[in-house]
């Protein structure tokens, strides 16, 4: 059991959490929400900002992690075709039996997910997420707890905030925290994962805190695609930090 942290430490770690622009977490009122549930279920509240991005409003969790501690519950999962087209998993558990889980472009424009822009530049990425989630959550659900993938989010609609009678608007609070997964070896960049960190990043400050682990994947065509997902990213946060130009003839 991890010992508990005071409050004020909590509150401390949401300022920043939310000042780095990581995580997909806006507010400190979200980490503190995500850190607060970590530590009742005995973990550390941090390991809340490491594995949940907050997006629309929801609690997601990354799908590298959704599919970690799915195996490390025990759960196996075994990739047949794997391309920008389509993508297959055989996902088994011994509680939940075995399910092949295929998921094609056709079927994600079918459903309507390719207008988010993210489809277009890594459907392959997008494509696996989508079969991690739909596998894991059919054959032992219970290592989801209810989350999505920031994928799956992401295609969603905003969440409206919860009307409670006599008490005002308040936001809806994220589902408990699954247990935690293990650590990846020493010195290996997940490229996915990293792309993914790159898309969500909200500020030039969290950008630049993903420098050190875009050195460290190995140069090549991984490495030619997070520069350019970095420099894209960059030029679309100034885009959106950008002043208004003044009205003609100057303020009134």
């Amino acid at each position: 059991m991890t010992a508990l942290v005071p409050v004020d430490q909590i509150e401390r770690m949401a300022l920043a959490v939310a000042k780095s622009g990581l995580f997909g977490v806006k507010t400190p009122d979200q980490a503190m929400a995500l850190m607060l549930i970590a530590q009742a279920e005995g973990l550390h509240p941090a390991i809340a900002a490491r594995d949940y991005h907050v997006i629309n409003g929801r609690p997601a969790l990354r799908a590298d992690a959704m599919l970690a501690r799915f195996q490390a519950a025990g759960g196996k999962v075994e990739w047949g075709e794997y391309t920008d087209i389509k993508v297959v998993g055989k996902f088994s558990h011994p509680s939940g039996g075995s399910v092949e889980i295929a998921w094609t472009v056709k079927m994600a424009q079918d459903a309507g997910l390719t207008r988010n822009p993210t489809w277009k530049s890594y459907p392959r990425q997008m494509l696996r997420s989508r079969c991690i989630s739909e596998g894991i959550r059919t054959v032992f659900p219970g290592v989801l707890v209810g989350t999505y993938t920031p994928e799956e989010v992401g295609d969603m609609e905003p969440r409206e905030p919860v009307r409670m009678r006599d008490m005002g608007t308040v936001d809806e609070v994220a589902p408990p925290a699954p247990p935690a997964p293990p650590e990846p070896p020493e010195g290996l960049i997940d490229v996915d994962e990293l792309l993914e960190s790159i898309e969500l990043a909200s500020t030039l400050e969290g950008l630049e805190m993903l420098r050190a682990d875009m050195r460290r994947v190995p140069k090549g065509a991984d490495r030619d695609r997070i520069i350019a997902a970095a420099k894209r990213r960059a030029e679309e946060i100034r885009a959106e930090q950008a002043p208004a130009p003044e009205a003609e003839g100057g303020a009134l």
